[in-house]
């Protein structure tokens, strides 16, 4: 049975094909100190443990990380840590993440299991807003074209101040990864039958979107996935 944030996250129609989907392909192949995670997330954040990513989302960046051969990403939101821990067990020995959230209790909760999976070593944390570390990045003068992977999963309202940024951090060649870009399915609503909590986050989201399908500078792709994610290809 999909958990509470599973079916909360929902973009199917269909609780029952995400359930299907879920149980058929995607629990019995989660490594289980995710499941661990996943679990110790919902026991204590419950409603807002859909912050994380679902299952199914992990293990498809899993796959394209290892496609890539990708060593060295970076990740602007991490929450307790679902994702970060997907692409810590993705990476090489050697690989490395650079992980930033303001959030240093949420990252806490997970950081045991992450721990546990021997993968600690993969993860520069920054207990910071997403704009210094970035800034302080690229004026380092080292860091720019250097990452092949980043994973957003942050403030909608400055995923477009952010895409600026991470333009020059990606290489050419590099994916950059937005999270949440359906918005539960609320961007193909009308704004008056949307629930009012969610829709400054529509508005800045389908500000995104819109921005993203004209910028020359990536490949997009627009995976109905989770909560909708769109991979985006430095081109240049």
């Amino acid at each position: 049975m999909a958990d509470h944030g599973e079916e909360e996250k929902i973009i199917l129609k269909s609780p029952g094909l995400l359930k299907y989907i879920l149980e058929t392909s995607c629990f019995p192949r989660e490594h289980e100190l995710l499941k661990q995670l996943r679990e110790a997330t919902v026991e204590k954040y419950q409603f807002w443990s859909i912050m994380n990513v679902p299952v199914d989302e992990g293990l498809l960046l899993s796959v394209l990380l290892k496609i890539m051969n990708a060593k060295k990403t970076l990740e602007l939101g991490v929450f307790t840590g679902y994702s970060l821990l997907t692409t810590a067990l993705a990476l090489p020995a050697d690989g490395k993440i650079t992980a930033i959230d303001p959030d240093k209790e949420a990252y806490e909760v997970g950081l045991p299991f992450i721990q546990k999976a021997g993968v600690e070593h993969k993860i520069d944390f920054f207990h910071s807003d997403a704009f210094s570390v970035l800034n302080d990045l690229i004026t380092n003068g080292k860091e720019e074209g250097s990452f092949d992977f980043v994973f957003v999963d942050a403030d909608k309202d400055n995923y477009i101040n952010y895409h600026e940024l991470l333009l020059k951090l990606v290489k050419v060649g590099g994916i950059i990864a937005y999270d949440n870009t359906l918005w539960f399915g609320s961007v193909a609503e009308p704004e008056e039958m949307v629930e009012k909590p969610l829709r400054p986050g529509r508005s800045h989201v389908i500000e995104l979107n819109k921005f993203l399908a004209g910028d020359s500078r990536v490949e997009l792709a627009f995976v109905s996935i989770g909560d909708g994610l769109s991979l985006c290809r430095r081109l240049y």
